[in-house]
């Protein structure tokens, strides 16, 4: 257990709520996941195609290409990213606002 904590500590898994995962999961019942699958998606946070193909089990066969973008959308819409790291895009993207004037 403590190095299951310990891993997840270092993951932005550790800015999820009990109500975020809750909110995630009934956001996922329209779609046909496992639950091993929603886990891995719950973890990882995929935010490209091929992440999800390689989460999803037979992803190609089960899910069209509208299907993995909703499922993209939703986990970026629904879970928490990493504080440090979108304050860091955000400066970058600043930056090179900065730099085209």
């Amino acid at each position: 257990m403590y190095e299951t904590l310990k891993y997840i500590s270092k993951t932005p898994c550790r800015y999820q709520s009990p109500e975020t995962v809750r909110d995630f999961l009934v956001a996922m019942k329209g779609h046909k996941l496992t639950k091993a699958e929603k886990l891995q998606l719950l973890n990882h946070r995929p935010v490209t195609a091929v992440e999800i193909q390689l989460m999803v089990e037979e992803s190609e066969e089960r899910l069209t290409e509208e299907q993995i973008e909703s499922l993209l959308q939703t986990v970026t819409s629904i879970l928490p990213g990493d504080p440090e790291e979108q304050q860091r895009d955000s400066a970058m993207a600043t930056e090179g606002k900065g730099d085209q004037a």
